[in-house]
Formats: structure tokens, sequence, C-alpha cells
């Protein structure tokens, strides 16, 4: 049996058939995909929650304007209460991972508080939740056309509006997701 590819640092693409209200036309970025599975965040779905709402919860205070008008990202069905930090690899927090010479993803609060306070990294999105797969799901999933997977663009994340990301993410393996068919099967 072939060893399973390691999408970690990886797009996984939805695929215009999948239906699951949790991933239909996400984005995810994969963070860490293992032989016990993979974690990766969705980038794509602004909830109505913005940064100066979370920060004010927290405690944190007001934030800088620009900084408190940022969408909280939904970043999967698992542990919805949970925050997460996809950035650029600046400063030292007490929880990360790096991921790529590009992207970390850190889980403490004390990063959040650097946010609020007009520190911290310059490039970041914050979601609550995470995209979740147990051994071997992520894999069948994919035989079964439910994503592709692509390598990821910093400026995806960072940079692009979140309802463009689906698309754009697409087209960097060359897809226009409105010409695929939303039927599978296999000749």
């Amino acid at each position: 049996m072939d060893k399973p590819s390691d999408l970690t640092n990886h797009f996984l693409i939805a695929m215009p058939a999948l239906s699951d209200p949790n991933f239909a036309q996400t984005v995810a970025y994969i963070c860490e995909h293992n032989a016990d599975g993979a974690l990766g965040i969705v980038i794509n779905r602004p909830s109505e929650l913005t940064l100066a709402e979370l920060f004010t919860h927290m405690g944190f205070g007001e934030a800088p304007r620009t900084i408190g008008a940022q969408p909280v990202y939904v970043g999967g069905p698992v542990q919805r209460e949970r925050g997460f930090v996809l950035h650029s690899p600046a400063g030292k927090w007490d929880s990360s991972l790096r991921v790529s010479e590009e992207v970390t993803i850190t889980t403490s609060r004390d990063i959040l508080e650097a946010l609020a306070q007009g520190e911290g990294p310059k490039q970041y999105l914050v979601a609550l939740g995470y995209a979740g797969w147990g051994t071997g799901q992520l894999e069948y999933e994919m035989a079964q056309n439910a994503w592709l997977s692509g390598p990821p663009d910093p400026t995806i994340i960072f940079e692009r509006d979140g309802p463009e990301r689906w698309r754009a993410a697409a087209r960097l393996l060359g897809v226009d997701l409105t010409l695929l068919s939303s039927d599978t099967g296999h000749a």
C-alpha cells in the first residue's frame, strides 16, 4: 500500500459537489497532516463577529480601528470556541507551530492581546474552530473527489477578501470551479 501524501502546508479546496454545510465552497489551509489525521483552518468563511468584539469579550479593550473591523473566521466545525491565528512567522508566542517559511499557526492568548494593542505579526487571520479529519478520513474524502489539494499562496490567505479565496486557490491549479460538474462518477 502506498504511503499517503502529506498535505501539510497545502490548500484543500472543496469541489462544487461537496454539499456538507460546514465545507461547501470552502478552502482550508492544512496546518498538520500525519498518520493520525489532519488539522486545517477554513480561510474563506468570515463570521459576523469582528476582532473588536472578540477583543472586548476577552477583556483587551479597544483595538485600533483597522484591526478591530476585521472579521473573525469560522475555522471549522471542531472546537468553535477555541481561537487559532494563522500569521506570518514573526514574534515569539506561547503556543505556535511553524507550518512553513511563510505561515505559522498560534493558539495562545498572547498573540491576540498583541494584535489588540496594534502589535504582533503584520499578516494574520483569526479563526474560531478548526477542521479536523481522523486517521484515513481525509484520504478517503480525497478518493471520493470531495477535495482538490494544491500548493498554498500566503497572499490568498492574508491579502484577498474571504469570499474570493475559494476560486483563487483553485486558479493556482489552473481550475475554474464554475466549469466543473457537480456530478461525480467513475469511468
